[in-house]
């Protein structure tokens, strides 16, 4: 950006006579500020494009391990908010993404997860994962799917199914209470 563009900016924000030394910072940092409103402000969907919205592509995104990447990945909305899952590579995950598209009514518990029963058993191979990690989906026993949107430590066993992207809003999202969830491949 050149000065003349800041100085026009300046002078139009502070009304044509101003020290252009201290009003050069200011200018700057609400630029700044408005970029990254327009990096943040793109809505609850990770892993897309903040600015058009689409899925964000790269240059390597043709590539095998992309390509098994997309295999492996499904999306969680929760109401207008959509997030990115990238299923784990086992049988459990597997059978949980034959049953996609699959809309679940979750029940809130302990203040750090929502769970509900699926309509079908999976394969499980539970194991104790010790700490459990916000953004964690879940199997507890055969049948009941669990996201944690909390991080702490745990004794309980689970069969890992996969993980969400980006879960930084998760919480948030989720809300103290129940909610539906729709899981799905696209």
């Amino acid at each position: 950006m050149s000065n003349l563009s800041i100085r026009i900016g300046a002078e139009h924000l502070y009304g044509g006579d101003i020290d252009h030394r201290r009003a050069r910072p200011r200018v700057l940092r609400g630029f700044s500020l408005l970029l990254g409103l327009l990096v943040l402000g793109s809505g609850c969907e990770a892993g897309q494009d903040p600015l058009s919205g689409s899925p964000a592509v790269t240059a390597t995104d043709a590539s095998p391990a992309s390509m098994r990447q997309e295999e492996s990945r499904m999306w969680m909305t929760v109401g207008e908010c959509r997030f990115a899952i990238t299923l784990t590579d086992n049988a459990a995950a597997q059978a949980f993404a034959a049953l996609l598209p699959l809309t679940l009514d979750m029940s809130e518990l302990n203040g750090n997860e929502k769970h509900a029963d699926l309509p079908k058993p999976l394969p499980a191979n539970a194991r104790r994962p010790g700490t459990i990690r916000n953004g964690d989906l879940m199997l507890y026993g055969g049948d009941t799917l669990v996201v944690f949107y909390q991080t702490f430590q745990s004794s309980y066993s689970y069969t890992r199914l996969g993980r969400v992207d980006d879960p930084s809003e998760l919480a948030h999202t989720l809300g103290p209470r129940g909610v539906r969830v729709v899981f799905s491949k696209n």
